[in-house]
C-alpha cells in the first residue's frame, strides 16, 4: 500500500518501465545502450518494490537503491540476495551523502520523486554535481516545464535558472496517470538532466554567491530588476548594468537568460 505522507505513487505499468528503461539507456532495447564500464555506479531515489531497480541492475554496475519506508525495505533486500550489485540504503534521501555512497565512482541517478518534494532533492543533487554525469527523474509535468523553461516563458523562474546552471534538461516524455498505483492527481513526465550545464562554460569563483543573487532577482516575480535588486544596488547602477548588456531599463528577471543573470552578477559585484 501506498502511503500518502511519503507521496507514493509506484510505476505499476511493464510498459512504462520498459519505456523509461529504454530512454534512460539501461535496457537492451535501447537504440544505444549504455556502455559497460567500471566508473560508473547508479543511485536510485525511492526505489519503492523495486520497480525500476532491476532494469538498473541489468546494466551491471553498482546500484544502491535509497528508501525511506522502513516496510519496503525487506523486499529490497530479499531483491539483494539475487543481486550481489545491489545495496540498499535505508534514508532520506535530502540527507544522503552521495559522494559516500558512490565511493569514488561516477554517479548517475534515477528516481521518481514525490512531487512535493522535486525542488529540494534537486537542490540537494545539485551540491553533488561535480560527482555527476546524469539525474533521470519522474516528476510532475508542471516542474518538468519550469525545469527545461527558455528566458521569456510563463514556466521560467528560479528553478529553471539553478537546473540549468548545473544541468542541461530534456523533458523526454508524459506518462499517464494509470501508470502508476494509485494514479497521482497530477501528470507526470520523464526528465533527464545531463551534466554539465551553463556552469561550464561561465567563470563564477563562488557559484553560490551568483545563485542566491539569482534568487533575489526572481524574488517578485513581478516587478522589475531594478525593484528586486535594491538591497544589493541603487536603481541608476542597476539600470547602467542592464543598458552594458543590451537589456532594457525595465527588464525582468524571467527575460534574461542563466549567462546574462551571470553577466548583471559580474557587472554588480564588481562595483561595489
Amino acid at each position: 500500500m501506498a502511503r500518502q505522507r511519503l507521496g507514493q505513487h509506484f510505476l505499476a505499468d511493464l510498459h512504462w518501465r520498459e519505456e523509461i528503461a529504454r530512454a534512460i539507456r539501461v535496457s537492451p532495447h535501447s537504440t544505444v545502450p549504455l556502455p559497460r564500464d567500471d566508473q560508473h555506479c547508479w543511485i536510485e531515489i525511492g526505489a519503492g518494490h523495486g520497480e525500476m531497480s532491476q532494469h538498473l541492475l541489468a546494466t551491471g554496475a553498482p546500484v544502491h537503491a535509497i528508501e525511506i519506508d522502513p516496510k519496503l525495505i525487506a523486499g529490497l533486500r530479499q531483491l539483494a540476495q539475487t543481486f550481489p550489485n545491489l545495496s540498499i540504503v535505508s534514508g532520506d534521501i535530502l540527507k544522503a551523502d552521495l559522494a559516500a555512497i558512490a565511493a569514488g565512482r561516477r554517479i548517475r541517478i534515477y528516481g521518481n520523486l514525490p512531487y512535493y518534494i522535486t525542488s529540494p532533492i534537486l537542490h540537494h543533487l545539485f551540491t553533488f554535481a561535480n560527482l555527476l554525469d546524469e539525474i533521470h527523474i519522474v516528476i510532475q509535468t508542471e516542474v518538468a516545464l519550469r525545469l527545461a523553461a527558455q528566458p521569456g516563458t510563463r514556466d521560467y523562474g528560479y528553478l529553471s535558472v539553478v537546473t540549468q546552471f548545473y544541468t542541461r534538461p530534456e523533458l523526454v516524455f508524459e506518462i499517464p496517470r494509470d501508470a502508476f498505483d494509485p494514479p497521482p492527481e497530477v501528470a507526470s513526465a520523464l526528465v533527464t538532466l545531463r551534466l554539465p550545464g551553463e556552469r561550464a562554460k561561465l567563470s563564477l569563483g563562488d557559484p553560490s554567491r551568483f545563485l542566491d543573487f539569482a534568487k533575489l532577482c526572481f524574488s517578485k516575480k513581478r516587478k522589475t530588476l531594478v525593484n528586486n535588486l535594491r538591497t544589493l544596488a541603487k536603481p541608476d547602477r542597476v539600470r547602467e548594468a542592464l543598458a552594458t548588456l543590451g537589456l532594457p531599463p525595465d527588464a525582468r528577471a524571467e527575460q534574461l537568460s542563466v549567462s546574462q543573470l551571470a553577466a548583471l552578477h559580474a557587472s554588480l559585484t564588481r562595483a561595489r
